[in-house]
Formats: C-alpha cells, structure tokens, sequence
C-alpha cells in the first residue's frame, strides 16, 4: 500500500459541514493502469487531455459482470491553485450498439477515503456496492458515465479531500476527457454529447463547484443540467463539539485534504505525536477504517493548537463556500430536513443564494429522512430530472 504522504492535521474539530459524508460512503449502498505521475501539462496540453488509457471492467456487486467497456483513465484537470495535475477515472459506456450522438453522466462519489485503494476506479472491477446501482441505472439509460477520482485519490499525493475548487474542476474534466478517448468516440461520446453532473454529499459540493466553475471553465461542455444532494455548501457553518463522534475521521480527512491543496497551511505543526500517528494512518484509510480509527478519540489529545483560530486556515475554508455564483445551468437540489451529517439549513442557504442569483433551481426536501435516507430517497428523482434535462425539456425551478 503506497504511502500517500507525510504531513498532517488539527485541533477543535473541523466543522460539521465539512464532516459532510460518512453516510455518503454507505447512503447509496441501498439504492440499488498505468500509473501517471504529476507533471508540468506537454505543450499544447489541454485540461481534459486523456494522459493514458487501458481497459478495466464495470462490474454490479459482488463482481457480475455487466454489458459494458470501461477504461481507467489519467486526464489533465487544475488544481485549486489554478496549476495542472493529473487525475485518474474511469469512462463507462454501454454495450448497446448506439454510435449515435450519446449523453455523458460525469459524477462525483461521495466520501470514500484517502488511499489509493479506495478509489471508485479501483473498487468498479470487483463490483462497488456504494455507486455501482446508481450508475447502473444511468447505463440503462443509454448513458455513458465518467467518473473522476478526484485529485491525490489513485494518484500521487494526498487527496484534496473536500477542497471544492479541485473537486469541481476535476468533474468537468473527466467528461471532458471521456469526450476526447478514441475508444469511447467509436462510442457515440464526442464533443457534441450532452453532458449531466450528478453527486450526493462530497459528490454534492463537486457537482455544485462543477455548476458554478462551468461557464468560465468548461465553456466547450454542453452541460444540460446539475443534480446535487447534501451539500457541504459552507465548511465554516458551524463546528461538531470536541471529539468521539462518527464524524471525526472525516473532519480529520477535511485537514489532510486541504493541508494536501495549500501546503502553506502546515498542518503537521498543529499536531502532537499521537496526532501525527493517527493522521498518517488515515492517509492510507478507506471511510470506514477511517472512522474506527478516529472512534472515541479526542482532537484536543491530538493537536497542541487550534488551526481555525489562524487567519490562513479561516480563509481557505472560506474559498470552498458555494453559492457566490449562480450556475448557468439548471439545478436540482435535494436536502433531508433531518441530516445530522450536513444540516438542512445549510442546504437551503444554498438555495437561497443561488435562487437570489437568478439561478434556475429545482429544490426538494425529504422530511424526516436523515443524511442517508436523503440519498436512496432522492437519487432516482433527481437521475429523472437529469434525464428531461437532456431531453431538452425546459427545467422550471421553484424559486419563487
């Protein structure tokens, strides 16, 4: 198992919001290569640019295989910074026959943890039982489905967990890049194809980032519509108490991944010694081993100061807010008004700045349904609404 890296994290707890997803590894479980290095982009290097290609295998828990060709992907995509990477991914495409023009689903996972062995490229072979439905049903549809690893998951580097700026450019990215792979262009999937984002709780912010960033961003996509679930819109929205919670593993992970984005933030110097031994492990933690971990343990024994106290810390979590900028396209959004992971309120800020902003937003809440239950409640509706989307059925909203 690769190391993914030697810094580290901090003290009170990072907020709740951006514990945003434990359930996000485990909600949509009811619903039913060559390794590239980072590296300064080749002259005339596009983000989007397919580095390497080989074949890999869509397969429906526990390993069925499915009538599909998949291929694990490195594509070029810009970091938080604005510097280019390379992120990995998977390009699926149903085996139907259709060389027509084909729709492309690019869609953000939620929570799956920091080493390389959870990402969703290396779990889709043995058959994911956390996205493997949900995709399916997109399959179904005649869809192809790109799925990103987002940056330092499955590549070299820490994974810039919850830093929304890499997730959302990431996103758009990989459909970029399922549209340029030459085995998926025979495929039907070209620059014409018109293009769906899709996530729940971290894929949440990515796919909310992805809506704001694609107008300047992705200008060449033709995004037809945005579905997001339990969004982490705002990290700074509140704190989760001192330690021991279900949470923390994630809040620890949030430090990581922004330490991993803004290395001037110099996470180690915040940590004492157990700190640091529990921090390195969870670089190499899938979710759930994360949070048996981090079960019961306290940041005020981890840390010997407190990072949201510094005014770079507060900053950079400030930058991850969503809703400053209205989306070009039409969103649909869906919130559980009992989410103990992201609070509702949260959720309808979002819709509030967003509708304030003239964006074209579809809301939805789920009384009663918590973090989890929002996710099986809502992802079939909101996969419906994508697809009048690309009908090009005119989306209404409910603003007013």
């Amino acid at each position: 198992m690769r190391r993914k890296g030697t810094r580290s994290t901090p003290r009170h707890r990072l907020p709740a919001a951006s514990a945003a997803i434990v359930a996000a590894a485990t909600s949509l479980t009811a619903l039913a290569g060559t390794a590239a290095a980072e590296q300064a982009p080749a002259t005339g290097a596009r983000p989007g640019d397919v580095v390497s290609a080989e074949p890999s295998a869509y397969r429906l828990p526990p390993g069925f295989p499915t009538p599909t060709d998949a291929w694990k992907i490195h594509y070029r995509s810009t970091d938080a910074t604005g510097r280019p990477d390379v992120v990995s991914g998977t390009v699926i495409v149903p085996q139907d026959g259709r060389t027509g023009t084909r729709p492309v689903l690019t869609y953000a996972v939620g929570t799956v943890g920091m080493g390389d062995q959870c990402a969703p490229s290396a779990a889709f072979p043995k058959g994911d039982p956390v996205n493997s439905p949900l995709l399916n049903q997109a399959l179904l549809r005649g869809w192809a489905v790109a799925v990103t690893d987002y940056q330092g998951l499955g590549t070299p580097g820490d994974h810039t967990y919850l830093v929304g700026r890499a997730e959302g450019t990431a996103v758009l990215d990989a459909a970029r890049a399922a549209e340029r792979l030459p085995q998926a262009q025979k495929t039907g999937v070209t620059a014409s194809s018109p293009v769906a984002v899709m996530g729940y709780s971290q894929g949440g912010q990515a796919s909310g980032w992805a809506a704001e960033l694609a107008r300047s961003y992705a200008p060449d996509l033709h995004v037809k519509g945005v579905a997001a679930g339990g969004v982490p819109a705002d990290l700074l929205s509140g704190t989760s108490g001192s330690g021991g919670g279900s949470t923390f593993g994630l809040e620890l992970m949030t430090a990581i991944g922004h330490d991993a984005a803004y290395p001037e933030l110099n996470l180690d110097k915040y940590l004492n010694d157990d700190g640091r031994a529990l921090v390195a492990k969870l670089r190499d933690s899938c979710v759930v081993e994360a949070s048996l971990e981090t079960m019961g343990k306290n940041l005020d024994d981890l840390t010997v100061s407190d990072p949201l106290k510094a005014p770079d810390w507060i900053e950079r979590l400030k930058q991850d807010r969503l809703g400053d900028h209205a989306p070009a396209y039409p969103v649909y959004l869906w919130h559980g008004t009992a989410d103990q992971i992201v609070s509702y309120g949260i959720g309808e800020q979002l819709r509030t700045d967003w509708c304030s902003r003239g964006a074209t937003v579809q809301w939805r809440s789920y009384p009663l349904a918590d973090h989890m239950g929002a996710a099986v409640l809502g992802a079939g509706t909101a996969l419906d609404w994508l697809a009048a989307r690309l009908a090009d059925d005119p989306a209404q909203g409910n603003c007013g």
